[in-house]
């Protein structure tokens, strides 16, 4: 029978539930547990799909093209697994599924209420991915605080499924906040108090608590907590803040969360985690040779989060390489021809970030120009796969007002232009072409080169696409489509000819960057901008 652990959060949001949920998972998997985790947010909308990078950060796309949270990234990197559609699912999409099971007549006339519809449709969904027997252990991280009014329905369903389940098949843990006054040069417990309290009010009670802190807990802090908030004393898991995420597994392993987990479920297993790959990562990471620093042209960048698949996969590049990579945050909005030689002076390489719209598009063209005709290496991911050709065609090509039909619908040179099926959609949210899709590599290219293979697949979230019908000129001029899917010729890669390293690709290559298995495009770009330092 599958078990399940649930991941509840008190005090604050913000406080890694994601990071501990994953780590947790990495180190059941790495006593050969099969591990899956899943995301149930609070929030109306039915995916992260519509909303602004500001609002909630990067939306990740899964292999079968679904928008998610971006804590199902954090799952993917740290197990290196595959999730999709069945991993998150918000309040939005489960009402949803309730009031059209209602107008198919499904509840036979009977009043639909949260109890039980709403929480039998989460229990539902709780319990979908271990109903196959693929998995040992589901991790199920509940978003939101306990006590945020959107999140009752969600603990409501917890209580029933621990009843239903049993403790010995489902277990929760509490992940909590001791803040440390610096006045008073102490640790307080009683916000930790105070949040177990508000989750037993609602009939759930942790059977492990985690405890985030900047320093670490005296036996004498962990017995309090332990007595206040009925949990066993070695229930009570320090998880100190870390130099990165990726030291929490080792972190956590070391309070033994794990071997806890494990016995509470009455899973017998004799197997020792086998951090080996994990650790040799680490060192690599934290042992570098050699630093370079990347400029990240975005729109986003005030917010980490726009962009944390590109800044994760940077970290696995990071370690292969054995060379610390520095980012430079440089918004898009604020660059001119007047300043944009001064704003990328001293980067060893450029990456030109995702984003839709107008804004800080012109000032992501500056900047490719200027990085195209000085030969500093290039990668571009989606728009900036679409900027890169359309500095190409103004400057190179002299279509001087050549543009994207998002940006300039009347443009009379749309070099990029929207996609043949997307044109009378009108509906924004998961009309998209999302999730993971064929491509064949030019042979002799740099990207066939850097893949090291024919043919791949990678994820998609974009409307608009490079226009075939320039595709001539363009070769011509010295940029190839060195990718382009089999089944549809729409381009997928493009590159320059005679540049070091200018490649742009119409799909997210960070979305599938893991610890284990280093994205090649990032490694490659990586190692572009280290051989750029020596010439």
């Amino acid at each position: 029978m599958t078990k399940y652990v649930i991941v509840t959060g008190g005090v604050t949001s913000s406080l890694g539930k994601g990071i501990i949920a994953s780590s947790l998972g990495y180190l059941l998997q790495a006593r050969g547990l099969r591990v899956s985790i899943q995301k149930f947010d609070p929030y109306i909308n039915l995916d992260p799909g519509t909303m602004n990078p500001y609002e909630h950060g990067e939306c990740y796309v899964t292999e079968d093209g679904a928008e998610t949270d971006l804590d199902l990234g954090h799952y993917e990197r740290f197990l290196n697994i595959h999730t999709s559609q069945a991993n998150n699912s918000t309040t939005g999409a489960i009402y949803q599924t309730v009031i059209e099971k209602e107008r198919r007549g499904e509840y036979m006339g009977k009043t639909v209420q949260v109890i039980p519809h709403i929480t039998d449709e989460i229990k539902r969904r709780m319990l979908l991915l271990g109903q196959k027997g693929e998995y040992d252990v589901v991790i199920t991280e509940i978003g939101g605080t306990v006590g945020d009014i959107e999140s009752l329905p969600f603990i409501e369903t917890v209580r029933q499924l621990r009843r239903e389940l049993g403790q010995v098949n489902c277990i929760i843990i509490h992940l909590t906040l001791i803040p440390y006054l610096s006045a008073a040069k102490e640790l307080k417990t009683k916000p930790t108090q105070h949040s177990v309290k508000e989750l037993s009010m609602h009939g759930v009670m942790p059977d492990i608590i985690v405890c985030r802190t900047e320093r670490v807990l005296s036996d004498k802090i962990r017995q309090k907590i332990a007595l206040f908030c009925s949990v066993d004393h070695n229930a009570v898991i320090e998880a100190i803040d870390a130099e990165t995420i990726y030291d929490v597994p080792l972190l956590l392993r070391k309070e033994k969360l794990d071997q806890i987990v494990l016995d509470k479920l009455r899973i017998n297993t004799n197997m020792k985690p086998n951090l080996d790959k994990w650790k040799r990562f680490l060192m690599r990471l934290k042992n570098p040779m050699n630093e370079i620093q990347i400029g990240l042209i975005g729109k986003y960048v005030e917010l980490q989060d726009a962009y944390k698949s590109i800044n994760e996969a940077f970290v696995h590049a990071s370690a292969v390489n054995e060379c610390r990579v520095y980012i430079k945050r440089i918004h898009s909005e604020h660059l001119t021809n007047t300043n944009v030689a001064e704003k990328l002076q001293g980067l060893d390489g450029v990456l030109v970030a995702p984003g839709f719209g107008e804004r800080g598009v012109e000032g992501k063209i500056k900047a490719i120009q200027y990085i195209r005709e000085n030969k500093i290496p290039f990668l571009g991911i989606c728009l900036g796969l679409q900027c890169a050709v359309i500095e190409f065609a103004r400057n190179v090509l002299q279509l001087k007002e050549a543009h994207s039909t998002e940006m300039e619908p009347e443009t009379p040179h749309p070099v990029i232009d929207r996609m043949e099926n997307q044109k009378n959609i009108t509906q924004l949210g998961g009309t998209m072409r999302l999730g993971s899709f064929t491509c064949q590599l030019q042979q002799g290219s740099k990207a066939r080169q850097v893949y090291k293979k024919q043919v791949i697949t990678e994820r998609h979230r974009h409307r608009w696409e490079f226009n075939n019908q320039y595709l001539a000129d363009f070769k011509k001029a010295g940029m190839i489509a060195s990718g382009v899917n089999p089944d549809s010729s729409l381009v997928e890669v493009m590159e320059l000819t005679d540049h070091p390293w200018f490649i742009g690709t119409q799909f997210h290559p960070e979305l599938k960057s893991t610890v284990l298995k280093p994205h090649p495009l990032f490694v490659g770009f990586v190692k572009a901008c280290m051989e750029g330092q020596e010439d």
